[in-house]
């Protein structure tokens, strides 16, 4: 059985001036993913996927708006989402049709009969608007990924030891490691960030490895 909570609580400490090379990234992807059931590492690769913009497309998110895992359908619902306003900002920008190049998960019967499916409520939708009308392109960037970040905190607000706590670990290491190519800096502070919400959810907690 997995020990989620030694899982989660076996992130060091880390210090403000850390450092690639002390030990990376991967490897911590790696501590994951070796006290983690097959099962659960299958769904932790679901996600690696969902972050390689050669692995998404429409089949994709047809299995996550599907899976049997919340947090799986709504963060690749939020994803979708996020992807579709940046494709109509672009459009308008291009002065391309609206629609052009958007995922649309509706039934195709649904397209000949006319009739239009139930609409999903997208909530950030005015915070991106507003983020992807800046005029700073690693600006924009950043303040989308905090979009990102946020509604991972949403999502496993409840969720202090569970599964869906290390899922929503994973999707940040995700979004840490984008940064960690673009900008060293900017990918240690949220590391360290990661690592002390992480490690603030254990205060006071004890826990045994056996």
């Amino acid at each position: 059985m997995n020990n989620y909570v030694y899982i989660i609580a076996g992130l060091p400490d880390f210090t403000p001036d850390w450092r690639q090379g002390e030990k990376s990234l991967d490897e911590y992807f790696e501590q994951m993913r070796e006290l983690l059931s097959a099962k659960d590492n299958e769904i932790l690769r679901f996600i690696a996927r969902g972050f390689d913009k050669d692995q998404i497309g429409l089949d994709f998110y047809k299995e996550a708006l599907s899976h049997r895992l919340g947090f799986i359908r709504e963060f690749f619902q939020f994803d979708l989402d996020v992807r579709n306003q940046k494709v109509r900002y672009l459009n308008q920008a291009l002065g391309r049709a609206p629609e052009k190049d958007l995922l649309s998960l509706r039934d195709p019967e649904e397209e000949e009969t006319g009739l239009e499916p139930e609409e999903n409520e997208f909530k950030e939708s005015a915070r991106l608007q507003s983020i992807l009308e800046g005029s700073d392109i690693l600006s924009r960037e950043r303040g989308i990924d905090d979009l990102y970040w946020d509604k991972i905190d949403e999502l496993t607000l409840f969720d202090y030891l569970s599964f869906d706590k290390i899922l929503g670990i994973m999707a940040k290491m995700m979004i840490i490691r984008r940064w960690l190519i673009l900008d060293e800096q900017t990918g240690r502070e949220m590391f360290k960030k990661l690592v002390d919400e992480v490690r603030g959810t254990f205060k006071g907690v004890e826990y045994n490895e056996n």
